[in-house]
């Protein structure tokens, strides 16, 4: 650190309001604010990915004190971002996350109030913050069409069924047992006395049990496979009763009887050994699905499948008509919302904010949300 930046470092601890900051090296302050974060592992590991670039700033700068850093810094790594070639969502989510970083700094008092204040996140329009890539109706039926024709009642059968008529996130149907789904009566008695094994009353169980239909699937969030946001992630997903056909027939003849290292019976497990599906292993099969010469279609991109790289295994999203489960969920949401379901009652069995389902993953068909309005307009005819 040269003498010049030493004296402007004097100074600015000066005049700062608060000049009592404590001597804090960054990558401390980061694992301690990792170490505060009760999320998914993959949304941690994505706050790795997005602080990644600033500690490594830090680094490059010499700056292994945070009571060194200056708003100048901020601005300078600030402005090293916004050259690159990063998209302006991905800036976005970075500086929100380190942001957000900073904050906890200033708690811990590492830095002052108008360090944090210097770093600018961009704010996004809505075409920003939505990318309309999703799974289009009209393809997922044909996929689900072609599963049904020729793989019914198969593992691959049931996992795309289930992306699409949940709108589940794949960390979720990763984690389903054999135990979490309910297809008949006898089912239904097995769930209470679950309740009652983890002691609640009789009459809470009565009541939460009153309105409960078959079929539906129940997942619980658990250390060994997590659900994104833990125990609120836990939800009663309903499910259509021939949805429940499938299942039981997968469950009675196709699914292969195999735990997993703790002991559990995966709904979808592998084909052999031990173990369920990898959240990576159901991306990629969703990438195999949505090929569009998976069922003997042709190839829009003149591509010989028998040569294709996005053929080999691992390599199903090279395949440029791929879809990612993101997108097939992205999709199945669209889908819901065309088919008539509220905003609310939606939000609860995706489990997000209905600001979500608003913003993001609510893409509408024009014409067929208009057919579906003209409903209402009997309502404005009452006075003639």
């Amino acid at each position: 650190m040269t003498e010049d930046r030493e004296d402007i470092l004097e100074e600015l601890r000066d005049i700062v309001d608060d000049p009592d900051l404590v001597e804090t090296p960054p990558r401390e302050a980061f694992d301690l604010w990792m170490d505060q974060q009760d999320k998914a592992e993959s949304t941690l590991q994505s706050y790795r990915y997005r602080v990644r670039p600033f500690l490594q700033f830090l680094s490059e700068r010499g700056i292994d004190d945070l009571t060194e850093l200056t708003s100048r810094d901020i601005k300078e790594f600030e402005a090293q971002r916004r050259a690159s070639s990063l998209q302006r969502t991905t800036i976005n989510n970075q500086f929100g996350t380190i942001r957000q970083f900073l904050e906890y700094c200033e708690d811990l008092d590492a830095i002052a109030a108008d360090t944090v204040a210097a770093l600018d996140v961009p704010d996004l329009s809505k075409d920003e913050r939505v990318n309309t890539e999703r799974l289009p109706t009209e393809r997922a039926e044909r996929i689900l069409d072609n599963l049904s024709r020729y793989r019914y009642a198969s593992r691959a059968h049931v996992l795309f069924l289930l992306m699409w008529r949940t709108t589940a996130r794949i960390g979720t149907l990763r984690a389903l047992d054999v135990d979490d789904v309910y297809l008949d009566r006898d089912d239904l008695d097995r769930l209470r006395t679950e309740f009652a094994e983890e002691g609640y009353a009789q009459h809470v169980i009565d009541e939460i049990l009153e309105d409960a239909v078959v079929p539906f699937i129940y997942p619980r969030h658990s250390e060994e496979t997590p659900l994104k946001k833990q125990n609120n992630g836990e939800r009663v997903i309903n499910l259509a009763d021939w949805v429940g056909e499938i299942l039981t027939e997968y469950l009675d003849v196709n699914r292969p009887d195999i735990t997993d290292a703790y002991g559990r019976d995966p709904l979808l497990p592998t084909q052999r050994g031990e173990g369920r599906l990898s959240t990576s292993a159901i991306r990629n099969w969703a990438y195999i699905y949505t090929q569009p010469c998976e069922f003997g279609g042709e190839c829009p991109h003149d591509r010989d499948p028998e040569t294709c790289e996005a053929r080999e295994h691992g390599h199903g999203s090279k395949c440029p008509s791929s879809v990612s489960p993101h997108k097939i969920r992205t999709g199945s949401i669209t889908w819901h919302r065309d088919k008539g379901w509220p905003i609310q009652a939606l939000a609860q069995r995706a489990n997000t904010s209905e600001a979500m389902i608003k913003g993001v993953y609510d893409q509408p068909e024009q014409l067929v949300r208009g057919a579906s309005r003209r409903q209402h307009l009997d309502l404005l005819e009452g006075d003639r």
